[in-house]
């Protein structure tokens, strides 16, 4: 399965979040939506804007990982690459990890119907996982794919490599079980999952050669290329993967894994149209997945069709209600959406199901300014910072609120801050400028 490719992955890889997440299918980090202000109204979400004095709540879907393809949010401020809506200040953006590939112990494994090409894809049968490499055909070594698929998929990571080993020993032609041998290499090795975050990591490499042995024997199998390009995300290079994961998605157009991996990669790459066509297709294939219906949400998101957005993100919650990152997602859409009254209690319910996280925090305050709680804003904003100092969207919505309460020289400091941390991003300076207006009119 794919990844939560949360908003603020997103924003890294598009240019100045936090970062992005390509690797592994163990669970995402930095992957929650982000408040953060000074964002034009009208700007679709995760889409390049520029600063306004209305601000805005954006969300963004954030890290593209090699392993598993799902979208989440984590804020960082990159107003490159969040979204917005109306809001009386503060701002969204989102870092969260993205991946390419599913990660072990999604919960609503599906049978798809239909028959498995040669390239590897859709399975057939009531015992075949969306997105695993068993073909259905009842031979033994499919029949210990189809096992090792599901304990892929819910996690059991030692029994998928006896079952991937074992179907190796009854087909060691098939390129199948050497695949899913790398999956849980992938998804055990510990590897870094951030896009461009283990360029030089020689387990990464070591399972790049692999993926290159595989491709020797059939170049024509689908998930080999998945693979490739998931690992290749990890590395940071985004177009080799890109080129990789087409050809995958294109060898096996019915297998939800492949379309959602490119989909993911489109989407982390800033082609959320493209993205968005890969991101509905995997849907379809595995309509009853909580994380393609997350990565769903936030193309959706990015094309500034919030309401669909919000449809995907609350049948995600639906289906896995305790996952942070996607309760998290769903409250930053209603942000985007002007209905903080409804975003309130689920960004509580994130933060009480992920209290360390920054960006879940930053999201809470944020909305709390929206609701006009400036003491409690200012108190969240503060446990926000006090977790993650360098989290520049809490700076900036710190530096609102304090503006609001009339302590303008604090509210400089914090936007200065916010620009120290990024000096790219322009919120900060239009926030320092609409500072000096404010002075100008009271005198000050």
């Amino acid at each position: 399965m794919n990844r939560l490719l949360g908003w603020g992955a997103l924003c890294a890889m598009l240019g100045g979040v936090e970062s992005v997440a390509c690797g592994s299918p163990a669970p995402a980090k930095n992957t929650d939506t982000v408040v953060v202000s000074r964002m034009p109204p009208e700007a679709p979400p995760l889409s390049a804007t520029s600063p306004s004095a209305a601000g805005a709540a954006t969300s963004a879907a954030g890290n593209a990982t090699a392993a598993g393809t799902r979208v989440a949010t984590d804020a960082t401020g990159a107003p490159s690459a969040a979204g917005t809506s109306p809001s009386a200040g503060g701002a969204s953006d989102a870092a969260a990890n993205g991946g390419v590939h599913g990660r072990p112990g999604t919960k609503g494994a599906v049978a798809v119907p239909g028959e498995a090409g040669a390239s590897g894809g859709a399975t057939t049968g009531p015992n075949l996982v969306a997105g695993g490499l068993a073909r259905g055909s009842g031979e033994p070594a499919d029949l210990e794919l189809a096992q090792g698929d599901q304990a892929y998929r819910s996690g059991d990571l030692a029994a998928a490599k006896l079952h991937y080993g074992k179907a190796q020993k009854l087909a060691p032609k098939d390129p199948a079980p050497r695949v899913g041998a790398v999956r849980v290499r992938f998804a055990a090795g510990d590897v870094p999952t951030d896009y461009g975050a283990a360029p030089n990591d020689p387990r990464v490499r070591s399972l790049l050669a692999e993926t290159d042995r595989i491709l020797k024997m059939d170049d024509g199998y689908g998930p080999a290329h998945v693979e490739r390009g998931r690992l290749l995300l990890v590395q940071g290079k985004a177009d080799a993967a890109l080129a990789e994961l087409e050809r995958g998605a294109s060898l096996a157009p019915d297998d939800p894994e492949a379309q959602s991996a490119f989909g993911v990669a489109l989407l982390a790459t800033g082609k959320a149209d493209l993205a968005l066509e890969r991101l509905q297709r995997a849907s379809t294939l595995d309509p009853d997945d909580p994380e393609r219906l997350a990565n769903l949400g936030t193309a959706l998101m990015m094309r500034g069709r919030v309401q669909e957005a919000i449809v995907s993100y609350r049948r995600a919650v639906d289906l896995e209600p305790n996952e942070a990152r996607a309760v998290s997602d769903l409250g930053t859409a209603y942000l985007a959406a002007n209905r903080p009254t409804d975003a309130r209690p689920l960004l509580e319910r994130a933060v009480a199901l992920a209290p360390d996280k920054a960006t879940y925090l930053s999201n809470l305050g944020y909305c709390e300014h929206q609701l006009v709680d400036l003491p409690g804003a200012l108190a969240t904003l503060k446990r926000a910072l006090e977790k993650d100092p360098k989290l520049g969207s809490a700076w900036i919505n710190l530096g609102d609120v304090l503006a609001d309460q009339g302590k303008l020289d604090e509210a400089e400091k914090a936007f200065r801050k916010a620009a120290a941390l990024d000096p790219n991003d322009p919120r900060p300076p239009a926030n320092l400028s609409d500072l000096a207006e404010l002075r100008k009119k009271q005198g000050k």
